[in-house]
């Protein structure tokens, strides 16, 4: 499926996605700061806010934001939990085509789990038209991530994929956060636009029960646009593993790469 047809799919379960969805560690925020210097009440443009997963905590700090937002209903979902934030506003477009307001100024674009859906041919170009220079361009995601003592349920699960076609065809287990390439900065680099001035790696992990692991696997793109006939085996599958549990959970591990550029 193509990455324009699998990014809209997230909007079809806006509100699941709040409430599933990890927030983000604070020590990331402080870094993000401590990186670009900026301080409230410099102006933020966030690429992809979502249901405001991100953007909530950089409002609650004093910052003006502008968020753009492809999903109807996502930004819906972030109009009604930043309601409180005079300072921000949420478009509804996709970063591709979306016009900022005459006269507008940013001191910072960030994107938070959102940059990987933007088209590559246009987003650097964009962005460092959108920033003055020696403006800064924040990105990170949130991914699984597999530390020496990831949760075993996930190696009991993965065949149940690789048998459904839906495996990524990766080595087993995947490799260690600190191992993890920054594909991000590279791209930074190789667009002529931005030099990267660091890059930080987060990890943490949640423990989730059957039902709520399920509900998050709801709101990534490719459980969303699977099959009906291979999803419902896959959770058939995951509940019949954790019920052998005594304590019907498990524990999932999340990584998080922030990479900052400068506006060259």
């Amino acid at each position: 499926m193509s990455r324009e047809r699998l990014r809209a799919t997230f909007d079809t379960v806006a509100s699941q996605y709040q409430m599933a969805r990890p927030g983000y560690p604070a020590d990331l925020y402080s870094e993000l700061l401590a990186m670009t210097g900026i301080e409230p009440p410099a102006h933020l443009l966030e690429v992809g806010c979502g249901p405001g997963k991100a953007t909530l905590p950089l409002a609650r700090a004093g910052f003006r934001i502008t968020a753009v937002e492809l999903g109807d209903a996502l930004a819906e979902e972030a109009r009604r939990g930043l309601r409180d934030f005079p300072g921000v506003s949420v478009a509804t477009s996709s970063f591709e085509e979306w016009t900022p307001p005459a006269g507008a100024h940013f001191d910072l674009i960030y994107a938070a789990t959102a940059w990987k859906w933007v088209d590559p041919q246009v987003k650097y170009e964009k962005a460092a038209a959108l920033l003055p220079p020696g403006g800064h361009l924040a990105v990170w995601d949130a991914d699984h991530a597999f530390p020496p003592d990831f949760d075993p349920f996930f190696t009991e699960i993965q065949p149940v994929y690789d048998e459904m076609g839906e495996g990524d065809g990766g080595s087993w287990p995947p490799p260690r956060p600190e191992d993890q390439p920054d594909t991000t900065a590279t791209e930074f680099e190789a667009s002529g636009h931005f030099a990267v001035i660091g890059t930080r790696r987060f990890v943490w992990g949640r423990r989730y029960t059957t039902e709520e692991y399920i509900a998050l696997l709801e709101t990534f793109s490719g459980h969303i646009a699977m099959e009906a006939a291979k999803k419902e085996h896959l959770y058939h599958e995951i509940r019949r593993l954790l019920a052998a549990r005594p304590e019907g959970s498990l524990t999932r591990h999340w990584l998080a790469v922030l990479t900052v550029g400068r506006r060259r």
